[in-house]
């Protein structure tokens, strides 16, 4: 049997049934402080600190790679024990007697009690997109400290609250997504604000993470091989859980790893072939796949591919993120990039433009803090966790496995040597895109300790099997570069740089693909829900021609944006990775904002500045963006001030301008830079009614006023599931309860329920 055995939906539980949770006298038990447990968080604070002291304090020409590993692990570690143990018991109160939405309003479709672990898997894969990667990659021009400290200091106090609480709210209201909470908190207006944020700002967020995946796989025959075995691996997966060996996890998580690690060797294999030929794909045709299957793996069920598939993807994510971790706690690299550089001040980076202040913040986006993540804690999740005192691990702790990828990518970017990382991630336009005109360029620069020359780069692309790594903008290459950097001190030697090099490309594709489809699918809930206030029949997700339909409309939504950004002349990435960062911040600062609202009418006060803090922090950051995007006059950072100057020149008779080389090319950037220029003033707006009315309704909670509880009626459980990772020996011995009566009470299986009433 499963450690999550399920059961009738019945309100009136079966004779004999086991509890369906701990007593308060075995969770106490098992929270006890005891020695040993003392002496354990002494010594996890004692690491931390010494990671915080060599890295803030203790600062000389260099610094270690490891200290970022023991600053960040140690402070996940506490954060995790303590604050977000703190805000479970003093905000959510989470109750494992009441059933969750996947319990009681189960189809075997999208409402699925799912396994905590796999779930796990599922929720951290579906968060985990371009963010994390590609974000401190480009942050790193600004130096380590201020990406280090928000990174790990904005995850634990925002990025991993937002995350938690938007999943408890949304599973106690039946898996609502969140504008549609938002419409039932706040409001018509405020609604309505609410609902086109989210709708038009997720379009732009998972054609971003379909585009860093696009960029990936182009020209690698090895990356679409690879990328393209495990959809058949996850679907073996999910019929062999399904039907062939229900609840035998371990079963198929080993198989799925075999099946994986031989996906990714056999990409090796088929280089000098045919097939790899065939696979050698240009970027427009691989975005029609993309768009095709996005379509695809939205409408099947969830335990058909999206679930298994974001398993495997996370042991392929997890397991690559340790490896790079414990390789430089052995290799130790030293890092000669300073704590602060000059950019932070002047704004004038190469890798893009503007002060650390906005723009660090929403550059690194999702390593900290995504509203993206809020609508899969209000999309996917919440329709298939088991037990409410899951959230803490789901929500909290899968935001900080995300933090600790964010942090691995910019130790891997700061490995990189300065030069080469400039002559990467600067503009095509910039560099001239040859080697010695790189060369020329990035000396110009004038920065201390930062030289280049043609041996350096023509080496280093040889020894990554590339032609050339000159302006290979986006992030993603130079992660490749940084991990097959690291790695190959200890496996291989140089002749192994090549293989870790592809290898990481690899993976930061197939890491980012599975937020593609799981954010479709959040997509054409949300969708659902919003167009089901005018035709209610489209809320019923088991309505098939609803669902196509929705997610036809979203698919093609996201799907004209990342052609559009395919076909850019100023490159997709360089353009709509900014809009992307302030937009995804813009979200999660609606996400906040329904959550104080939601906690205010509980009856909070001052534990809302748990909410309200990072709350405020994030609408400064992102309202400050929007207004430079909007309104600079410097067009490298004002989408306006870039249209007008395109615009002007081809009233002047010019037929090239900068990166566009052509008439065609220069009437693309003036139509697209409208575009996210429209779409940036559309972000804003929404998102500051929707604040707004989310602080009118939360002073008139704090008032007694217009208090009302939007949340599902209770309804008492019948199935129990353990809360953590790892089972505590009380919820071992209860598991060996429930296992022993469903031996003699089989026909309680909760499918075999829905069958007999469908």
């Amino acid at each position: 049997m499963s450690e999550a055995t399920l059961t009738s939906r019945e309100s009136t539980p079966p004779s004999g049934m086991p509890p369906t949770s701990l007593s308060a006298k075995e969770r106490a038990r098992h929270d006890r402080w005891t020695p040993p447990k003392v002496i354990a968080w002494i010594l996890i604070s004692a690491i931390a600190g010494l990671g915080w002291w060599m890295l803030a304090i203790h600062r000389g020409e260099t610094v270690n790679g490891i200290w970022f590993v023991l600053a960040a692990v140690g402070s996940y570690f506490i954060g995790y024990r303590f604050y977000a143990k703190y805000i479970q018991d003093k905000l959510v109160h989470p109750d494992d007697e009441r059933a969750t939405p996947a319990e009681y309003d189960y189809n075997g479709r999208d409402f699925v009690p799912t396994d905590r672990r796999i779930l796990y898997g599922h929720h951290f894969a579906a968060i985990a997109g371009a963010g994390p990667l590609v974000g401190p990659v480009l942050s790193a021009q600004m130096g380590y400290l201020p990406s280090t400290i928000w990174i790990i200091v904005g995850v634990i106090l925002a990025g991993a609250v937002q995350d938690y609480l938007v999943l408890v709210i949304s599973m106690r209201r039946g898996g609502r997504s969140l504008g549609q909470m938002a419409k039932d908190e706040l409001g018509r207006v405020g609604g309505i604000a609410a609902l086109v944020a989210t709708l038009t700002i997720m379009l732009i967020i998972v054609a971003i993470l379909a585009m860093v995946v696009v960029n990936s796989l182009a020209a690698s025959s090895w990356g679409v091989w690879s990328v393209g075995l495990t959809i058949p691996i996850a679907l073996l997966m999910g019929l062999y859980l399904r039907y062939l060996r229900p609840g035998k996890v371990l079963e198929v998580s080993v198989m799925g790893i075999i099946l994986l690690v031989l996906a990714i060797a056999s990409g090796a294999w088929i280089e000098n072939t045919s097939i790899a030929t065939a696979l050698h794909l240009g970027r427009p045709f691989l975005a029609w796949a993309i768009i095709i299957y996005g379509f695809v793996a939205s409408i099947l069920p969830v335990w058909m591919l999206l679930a298994p598939r974001d398993y495997l993807s996370t042991f392929m994510k997890v397991g690559v993120i340790t490896m790079l971790a414990i390789s430089i706690v052995i290799v130790r690299p030293v890092i000669s990039v300073p704590a602060m550089s000059v950019y932070a001040h002047t704004g004038t980076g190469p890798v893009f433009s503007g002060k650390l202040f906005p723009f660090l913040f929403v550059t690194i986006a999702c390593g900290a803090l995504s509203g993206f993540h809020a609508t899969i804690a209000s999309g996917t999740t919440p329709k298939l966790i088991e037990k409410e005192s899951q959230a803490r691990l789901i929500g909290y702790g899968g935001m900080l496995m995300e933090s600790f990828v964010a942090i691995m990518a910019l130790v891997a970017a700061l490995c990189v040597d300065r030069g080469i990382y400039f002559a990467m991630n600067s503009p095509a336009g910039a560099t001239g895109n040859t080697v010695q005109s790189a060369v020329n360029y990035v000396n110009s620069l004038g920065l201390t300790g930062v030289h280049t020359d043609a041996d350096a780069l023509t080496t280093t692309a040889n020894l990554v099997g590339e032609t050339s790594i000159i302006s290979r903008t986006g992030g993603a290459p130079t992660l490749a570069v940084g991990l097959a950097t690291i790695m190959h001190q200890l496996f291989g030697g140089q002749a192994m740089m090549s293989f870790w090099y592809h290898f990481a490309i690899m993976f930061e594709a197939l890491f980012i693909l599975t937020s593609v489809d799981a954010g479709t699918r959040v997509a054409r809930f949300m969708l659902s829900d919003a167009l089901g206030n005018f035709w209610p029949r489209l809320r019923n997700h088991s309505w098939k021609v609803g669902s196509w339909l929705t997610t036809a409309i979203m698919v093609a939504g996201w799907g004209s944006i990342l052609l559009m950004g395919v076909n850019d002349p100023l490159g997709g990435i360089n353009t709509l990775f900014p809009l992307f960062g302030i937009a995804n911040q813009l979200l999660a600062a609606v996400a906040l904002s329904i959550c104080l609202v939601v906690f205010a009418r509980a009856g909070h006060k001052w534990r809302l500045l748990i909410i309200f803090v990072p709350m405020l922090f994030t609408a400064v950051i992102t309202v400050y963006g929007s207004w430079l995007k909007i309104f600079s006059p410097d067009p490298k950072i004002g989408y306006w001030a870039n249209h007008m100057t395109y615009k002007r020149a081809i009233a002047a008779g010019k037929t090239s301008l900068g990166q566009a080389k052509d008439i065609d090319e220069m009437h693309t950037v003036v139509g697209n830079t409208a575009i996210q220029g429209t779409m940036s003033i559309i972000f804003v707006v929404c998102a500051l009614i929707v604040m707004i009315a989310a602080c009118i309704r939360t002073v008139q909670a704090l008032r007694g006023h217009n208090i009302i509880n939007t949340e599902d009626p209770a309804k008492p459980s019948h199935l129990f599931a353990p809360s953590g990772f790892i089972a505590s020996k009380a919820e071992k011995d209860l598991q060996d309860e429930w296992d022993e009566f469903y031996e003699t009470h089989p026909e309680l299986d909760l499918e075999h329920v829905h069958k007999e009433h469908a």
